[in-house]
């Protein structure tokens, strides 16, 4: 094997043609992992043992002429919070350290269907309460770009392992920007799908009104690549809906020049540092020349943290009560943030919540996609937020306003990279579209991402 392909869109084709062996990328994912996660702590659970086994199993059905698709023989890493049969499913926590899953979560069954091979299990955000990552009982998750910054949170290990090249892909899980913001911050895409689009029967929950599951890859296409994989109805999984799931990888090729564009630069835009307002600027120049009309729209954005809060102490509080001390003292305090919260509130609040993913539809009448700056900033220090523990909350909470609204609306969003600091730090762009609709989002972000070359920038 002379080159090793960067991308899951050139490793399908080559592994189709039998040019490269599943044996030898899968091993060679091992190397990389061994070598660098003691730096970086991106993953938990490494599963060298069974990931070879797989991989032997794919290059034989593959040297057979029984190739399934573009993820057969390609390694992929799970967040550790999706179930996986056999192999520990820790949520980065002492609660469920020793905790051994019997059944695949949906989206697990999914990807070995396809013929995926799971190479190990990331480190997060302990119980996905945060979006540093620094809180985890197996310790904290580096930047690849300045590992003395955070990759971001709560899926932090998870573009940690896609950026360093340790797995193809990863598959995180967002609640209020978990995949989107360490995408940003780690520079790589990460796909927040519909809620409702991607099964997450069988993942540990933060807040299920709120929780999503998708993918976090190199390329907009490899995005493409494993959602069509791993989205659609499951009738075992409630929030699931069946809505046809469309032929997202053949849609990148439609042009974008029909796309009308909302910039909802009111609380999107404000009190962005210098370097986040500059490279948005840049790249909103670069998008009026792919599509029919760029405009500014309005949106009244939802903040209230209500629902989540009850939610998660909802999950949480038998063991809470029972074994308080297994938990993070940071994430125990925020956890007991939703003791208190009444039934009555709480229903208010998810009535609200409800309003809000009705009436976001309407600015779809004006608008087919929305782009604003994924991230406010860029990765801040490791050292600064552990020097004054009361500054790490405000920091995750400055990270993710916006990306925790789509949350709230459930609406499709992505984040590619659309450029870097002067301290070669990336930043990020999202792109959100009406539900179901990931395959506009998908457009849009594959047109930018052709018409620029940050997605080529790796590390040194």
């Amino acid at each position: 094997m002379t080159t090793v392909p960067t991308t899951i869109f050139e490793l399908a084709q080559r592994l189709r043609r039998k040019e490269v062996s599943p044996v030898e990328i899968t091993q060679e994912c091992l190397r990389r992992i061994e070598k660098q996660n003691p730096i970086l702590n991106a993953f938990i659970t490494v599963s060298g043992e069974s990931a070879l086994a797989e991989a032997r199993i794919a290059e034989a059905e593959i040297l057979r002429g029984e190739w399934r698709g573009p993820l057969h023989g390609v390694p992929v890493a799970l967040k550790d919070l999706i179930d996986t049969a056999g192999i520990r499913t820790t949520a980065a926590s002492a609660l469920y350290k020793d905790r051994v899953p019997t059944q695949d979560a949906e989206v697990v069954r999914r990807l070995r269907q396809a013929g995926a091979i799971i190479v190990g299990k990331n480190n997060l955000h302990e119980f996905a309460y945060g979006g540093s990552s620094l809180i985890s009982y197996f310790g904290d998750v580096h930047n690849p770009w300045d590992t003395g910054r955070i990759a971001g949170g709560s899926s932090g290990g998870s573009a940690a392992a896609v950026v360093a090249g340790l797995a193809y892909t990863a598959i995180g899980t967002d609640t209020a920007g978990s995949i989107r913001e360490p995408a940003a911050l780690c520079g790589c895409v990460g796909l927040k799908p519909t809620y409702g689009r991607v099964s997450s029967r069988g993942v540990i929950p933060l807040a299920w009104s709120l929780d999503h599951v998708g993918p976090l890859a190199a390329t907009v296409a490899d995005a493409a690549i494993v959602l069509q994989a791993i989205a659609g109805y499951d009738a075992a999984d409630i929030p699931t809906a069946n809505v046809p799931v469309a032929d997202y990888v053949s849609a990148l090729r439609d042009d974008c020049n029909a796309l009308r564009v909302g910039v909802p630069r009111e609380y999107f835009f404000d009190n962005l540092d210098p370097e986040v307002a500059s490279a948005m600027e840049h790249a909103l120049r670069g998008i009026v020349t792919l599509v029919a009309e760029i405009k500014e729209v309005r949106l009244v954005v939802p903040t209230d943290r209500t629902s989540q809060a009850a939610e998660s102490y909802a999950y949480h509080a038998e063991n809470v009560a029972k074994t308080p001390e297994l938990y993070q003292p940071d994430t125990l305090r925020r956890i007991r943030w939703g003791e208190n919260i009444s039934a009555a509130e709480y229903i208010l609040r998810r009535r609200e919540l409800d309003e809000a993913r009705r009436a976001i539809g309407q600015i779809f009448a004006e608008v087919d996609v929305l782009v604003t700056p994924t991230m406010p900033m860029s990765a801040p220090a490791i050292a600064d937020l552990k020097s004054d523990p009361d500054a790490l909350r405000p920091a995750e909470l400055r990270l993710l306003r916006n990306t925790r609204p789509f949350n709230v609306w459930g609406l499709p969003a992505i984040s590619v990279p659309c450029g870097f600091t002067q301290s070669g730090l990336p930043i990020g762009l999202q792109i959100a579209g009406p539900h179901w609709r990931e395959d506009l989002v998908l457009r849009l972000a594959h047109a930018y991402e052709q018409a620029t070359a940050w997605h080529k920038r790796r590390l040194a």
